[in-house]
């Protein structure tokens, strides 16, 4: 072999891909111990030197951040979650301020996005957005602290605590939306979304409306919790399933503004008038909430701050400084949907 030897060239004699071949010569636990020595054993073979150039996320000064987005899946690719692409907006912003470029990727959860950036030395480090099912990246959120990579999620506190999120204050936000209803008088409560590990934004939503239910004493019925993921459709097949099974209520609250607006129409086909008959309150205070009809009152999540937190904690991580989770408040926009007029 008359040229220098290059990753592909190990990549051919060891079988494997060239990413492989990369992660193995940076001892990376994503490869076997046997692959690693036979791998390292061609490269001494063929005299092989590393780039410097090609530093992984850990070292790599690109000046620029990666946003991976992961939404639940839909029939419809093309279709984007309205409060994802706010917090876009609001992290891309706030990455130019701090003179960083934004590459942004959505990703599918069954593809190995845990390692791409780690070995492409494309960004300095990941911010992670997205609801998904949390089971399923969770051990992938493992493997990218095994790699000592540089990440920060959108969401609920993780159980280690290693990982570093920052997120809105979901509990209080079912507080607040639940004690609004309460003060105006409803007493018979459904819940649509979520309620399990699988989805720990949408449980804490829940659990905060439990509590306020709780200490208002009033009953906390599980049957009238359905499932739903976050969009329209979701939101109204789930009030079909609630109204199907014969449940009696006058307050619903959606653990998102796209589950409410899907369930208000399902309610609207019944006959049932929104909020003569049932209030309804959102989550998440998207563009589209005060145009529905009624207009929705939500729960607000502070986007701008958010996207301002996100970056500059993720920027501290880089850098080695001390840097911790967090929970921004939340706040309620009161709009016809609730039954009180605007505010």
């Amino acid at each position: 072999m008359a040229a220098k030897a290059t990753s592909i060239d190990i990549a051919y004699r060891a079988g494997v891909s060239q990413s492989t071949v990369s992660r193995a010569l940076r001892n990376s636990p994503l490869v076997s111990p046997e692959t690693r020595e036979r791998i390292k054993a061609i490269a001494r073979e063929l005299n092989y030197k590393v780039d410097k150039n090609a530093s992984n996320l850990r070292t790599q000064n690109s000046h620029t951040l990666a946003l991976l987005l992961c939404e639940d899946p839909t029939n419809d690719d093309s279709l984007i979650n309205p409060f994802f692409l706010s917090m876009l907006g609001s992290i891309t912003r706030a990455t130019a301020r701090q003179g960083y470029d934004l590459l942004v990727s959505f990703q599918q959860l069954s593809e190995d996005w845990h390692a791409d950036y780690e070995d492409s030395n494309k960004a300095d480090g990941i911010i992670l957005l997205g609801y998904g099912d949390y089971m399923d990246y969770e051990q992938k959120l493992e493997k990218l602290l095994a790699q000592n990579t540089h990440f920060v999620i959108w969401g609920a506190e993780h159980n280690n605590k290693s990982v570093l999120s920052i997120g809105c204050d979901n509990v209080q936000g079912g507080v607040i939306a639940t004690e609004h209803l309460i003060g105006l008088g409803r007493k018979e409560f459904a819940f649509l979304g979520g309620a399990s590990s699988h989805c720990p934004e949408f449980r804490d939503r829940y659990l905060g409306h439990c509590k306020a239910l709780k200490a208002a004493g009033l009953v906390v019925d599980k049957r009238r919790q359905i499932d739903a993921i976050s969009t329209e459709a979701s939101g109204y097949e789930a009030a079909q399933q609630l109204l199907k099974k014969g449940m009696v209520f006058d307050a619903l609250f959606a653990a998102s503004d796209l589950i409410a607006i899907g369930a208000i129409r399902a309610l609207k086909e019944q006959g049932i008038a929104v909020p003569e008959d049932v209030a309804v309150v959102g989550y998440d205070d998207i563009p589209v909430a005060s145009f529905a009809n009624p207009p929705l009152t939500t729960v607000k999540q502070n986007t701008q701050l958010a996207g301002e937190i996100l970056v500059e904690s993720l920027l501290k991580l880089i850098l080695g400084k001390e840097v911790s989770t967090q929970l921004i408040p939340t706040s309620l926009v009161v709009r016809r949907s609730c039954g009180a007029g605007a505010a």
